[in-house]
C-alpha cells in the first residue's frame, strides 16, 4: 500500500527498509526532519541503514533527495556578479592538491569560483587542511566577506561547508559515520551534490579518481560514480561533466599539508620541476569548467603559464587572512618539521609503481592526516620530492623522497614504509593516461 506523503517517519523508514520507492514530498520530510531534528538520531541511523541496503532509483528518488538535502539549509545567490560560477569537485587521492591550483586558474580565466572544499579522512588529504597549513587564513568566511572575495579582485575563494549549507548532509553523513553506511552511492552522491548545489553554481567539474590510492579503485565503480554524479546534477538543474583520473601514482611530488602548498605555489608560479601529470589534470578540468560556463577553454594553459593563476591565488590568499607576500616567501610562512631525511633505494633503477595507498597511510602515521573525524593534525609532516613512475633513483643520488618528520623515530617507521611503497626496477613501464575518461 502507498503510504501517504505525510506518513509519520517511522513509517517512512520501514517502507524503504522494505524497499519501497518513496516520494518527492516523502525524501523532503525526511531531510527536514534530519535538518531540524524531527527525526531521532537512532531514525537517522535507521534510515541510512535502509537506503545502504535498498537504495534510492537514479531517476526519481537519487534527484528529489539531493534537492530536499539542498533545501534543508540556505542557498547562495550570485546575483549580480556578472560571471558564470563554476565549481570542482574530487573524490580525493594522495597528494591531490588539484584545487589549490585550479581555482585561482579558473579565476583568472574570468569565472567566480566559490569552492566549498573539505578535510581529509584516513589516507586521503583534504584541501582545508592543507590551505589551514598558511598562517591565518580563514576558512570559514561569514557569507558577505565570501561574496566580497568571489566578487573581487582574487576572483575565488577555497573554503569550508558552513552550518547553513544543507545542514541535513551534515548530520546524516556524521550519523553514517559512526554506523558504518557511508560506501553506497545513494548516499555519496546527495552527500556531494547537495553542497555544490547549495552554492548556487552555474556548473560543475567531478574529478573522479580510481586506482590504488582512491576511494573506488577499481575502473568500472569509479566510472559507475561519476556517470550518477553526472546524471543527478544535470537532472537536479546543474550542468556537470565527470573526468575519471588516475590515482595508481600520487599526484605531484609531496603529500602533505604544508608540503603540497608549497608545491601548489612551485606549479603556479612556473617551477621547472612541476609535474607534468598534475599539470595535466589540472588543465583538462579547468577546460572542461571553463567550456561548461561558455568562457574559452583555450584560455587555461596561457592563464598559467603567464603568473596570472598565482597572483590570484595570493589576492584569495591575501583576502582571506593569510599573508601578503605568500608567493616569494611561502618558505617562511609554511610550517616546517624539525627532522627531515632523505630516503634512498636499496640499488639504481627506476621507479616502475607506487603503492599510492600506503603513501597515504605514511602521511598519516606520521601525523599528517586523521583517523577520525575532529583529530588535530600536523601541517609540516609529510613526504617531498617523491620520485614519480618514470624516474630514476640511486643510492646517493635520486632519492625516492624526502620525509618531514616531528621526531626522529616517526621518521625511521616513515623511511621503511617509502622504501616498501615505491617499486624500482631495470626498466621503465609503459607510459599510462592520467586522464582516463570524460562523461556528460
Amino acid at each position: 500500500m502507498t503510504l501517504p506523503d505525510d506518513a509519520p517517519f517511522k513509517e517512512l523508514i520501514r517502507a524503504k527498509r522494505d524497499g519501497e520507492t518513496l516520494t518527492g514530498a516523502q525524501l523532503r520530510r525526511l531531510a527536514m526532519g534530519i535538518a531540524d531534528g524531527g527525526l531521532s538520531d537512532a531514525q537517522v541511523a535507521a534510515l541510512a541503514m535502509a537506503i545502504f541496503f535498498q537504495g534510492l532509483d537514479r531517476r526519481d528518488e537519487l534527484p528529489a533527495f539531493t534537492l530536499a538535502m539542498r533545501d534543508s539549509g540556505r542557498v547562495m545567490d550570485w546575483d549580480g556578479i556578472g560571471k558564470p560560477v563554476l565549481d570542482k569537485h574530487s573524490t580525493g587521492g594522495v597528494g591531490d592538491k588539484v584545487s589549490l591550483i585550479l581555482a585561482p586558474l579558473v579565476a583568472a580565466c574570468g569565472a567566480a569560483v566559490p569552492m566549498l572544499s573539505g578535510r581529509g579522512l584516513g589516507h586521503t588529504g583534504g584541501t582545508l587542511d592543507k590551505l589551514e597549513a598558511i598562517p591565518g587564513y580563514d576558512t570559514a568566511p561569514d557569507p558577505a566577506k565570501l561574496r566580497q572575495v568571489v566578487a573581487g579582485p582574487a576572483g575565488c575563494a577555497i573554503i569550508g561547508q558552513t552550518d547553513d549549507l544543507a545542514p541535513a548532509d551534515r548530520k546524516l553523513y556524521a550519523i553514517r559515520d559512526a554506523t558504518g553506511s557511508v560506501e553506497t552511492r545513494s548516499l555519496i552522491v546527495p552527500s556531494i551534490l547537495s553542497k555544490k548545489l547549495a552554492a548556487g553554481l552555474d556548473g560543475l567539474v567531478m574529478d573522479v579518481k580510481h586506482g590504488s590510492g582512491a576511494f573506488l579503485p577499481e575502473l568500472d565503480d569509479a566510472r559507475d560514480l561519476a556517470q550518477t554524479l553526472v546524471d543527478v546534477a544535470v537532472a537536479a538543474g546543474l550542468p556537470t561533466v565527470a573526468l575519471i583520473t588516475d590515482m595508481d601514482a600520487a599526484l605531484g611530488h609531496s603529500a602533505g599539508n604544508g608540503l603540497e602548498v608549497q608545491e601548489a605555489i612551485d606549479v603556479l608560479t612556473g617551477h621547472e620541476t612541476a609535474d607534468e601529470r598534475l599539470v595535466e589534470v589540472t588543465l583538462a578540468l579547468t577546460e572542461a569548467l571553463l567550456e561548461l560556463g561558455g568562457l574559452d577553454p583555450a584560455a587555461a594553459r596561457p592563464a598559467l603559464a603567464s603568473g596570472a593563476a598565482a597572483e590570484h591565488f595570493a589576492r584569495m590568499v591575501t583576502a582571506l587572512g593569510g599573508p601578503s607576500d605568500i608567493l616569494e616567501r611561502a618558505e617562511r610562512h609554511l610550517p616546517r618539521a624539525p627532522v627531515v631525511v632523505e630516503v634512498f633505494p636499496t640499488g639504481p633503477g627506476v621507479v616502475t609503481a607506487h603503492a599510492t595507498r600506503d603513501l597515504g597511510l605514511t602521511v598519516l602515521a606520521l601525523g599528517g592526516g586523521r583517523e577520525r573525524d575532529g583529530q588535530r593534525i600536523d601541517h609540516a609532516v609529510g613526504l617531498s620530492q617523491i620520485a614519480l613512475v618514470g624516474d630514476e633513483v640511486s643510492p646517493g643520488g635520486r632519492p625516492l623522497g624526502i620525509v618531514h618528520a616531528r621526531a626522529e623515530a616517526a621518521a625511521a617507521v616513515a623511511e621503511r614504509s617509502l622504501v616498501a611503497a615505491i617499486s624500482v626496477a631495470d626498466a621503465p613501464p609503459a607510459a599510462a593516461p592520467v586522464v582516463v575518461e570524460r562523461l556528460g
